[in-house]
């Protein structure tokens, strides 16, 4: 079946580029960046199973808490319920108004009960994906600086002091702007992990935001190793 994300072949890729980060760049900051990567694929796969399985203790507990409210409802009316021989029409508007007070406490209590698992499941998607969006910006820090026009036209006399190092060849820059994009991808991919059994509105507007920060950051390399094909031809 392929209409599904498998977490286990996106921990399997994350892994592959790690030890291909670490082979062609083993000093560089973005081999620790391509190992914090595989944790956190390995984090969403495991993760997947957690959303996809229905918290049966929550839900009983939550059960017998509407169950319990319930019957405080209905013992509190039978209690102020007034006979029917000494009731009047300021009673019953009286009764009416307890009752359905009573009532909406009721319906208010019962959706925040029923909901509580959901929030639970989106609490954790929404950190876990905070965490994804932070890396995101991380593996943009490290292509920030560099610059294919500099490398393909090393003079060096524009370099000031505070200039950033440039020691890596055309290829070099090439396989480094590509694995920062191949980077953003699986960042995006495990975000969709997330959404793929928990369809949940404000957590899916959130992997959205984290894919469309992905693919725009992923554009900005792109046009990078553009220019830098443009140069080496």
């Amino acid at each position: 079946m392929y209409r599904r994300l498998d977490p286990a072949r996106i921990v399997d890729t994350a892994e592959k580029l790690r030890s291909r980060v670490s082979e062609r760049f083993p000093e560089s900051g973005l081999r620790q960046v391509a190992g914090e990567l595989v944790l956190v694929c390995q984090r969403a796969a495991t993760d997947q199973d957690w959303f996809r399985r229905p918290h049966f203790w929550l839900r009983a507990a939550v059960g017998g808490l509407i169950g319990l409210l319930a019957l405080i409802v209905a013992a509190t009316l039978v209690v102020v319920l007034p006979r029917p021989a000494g009731s009047s029409i300021a009673d019953l508007v009286q009764l009416t108004e307890a009752a359905l007070q009573d009532l909406v406490y009721l319906g208010v209590a019962i959706y925040f009960l029923t909901t509580l698992e959901g929030r639970r499941k989106r609490s954790r998607a929404l950190k876990a994906i905070h965490e994804l969006r932070a890396m995101a910006h991380i593996i943009d820090m490290h292509q920030l600086t560099k610059d294919p026009e500099r490398v393909a036209h090393s003079a060096g006399g524009d370099d000031t002091p505070s200039s950033p190092e440039r020691s890596m060849s055309s290829f070099e820059l090439s396989r480094y702007l590509d694995y920062c994009s191949e980077m953003l991808s699986l960042l995006s991919k495990s975000a969709a992990i997330y959404v793929q059994d928990f369809a949940d509105p404000v957590t899916l507007s959130a992997v959205n935001e984290v894919e469309d920060l992905c693919n725009g950051l992923s554009r900005k390399i792109w046009q990078k190793i553009m220019i830098l094909d443009r140069e080496m031809g």
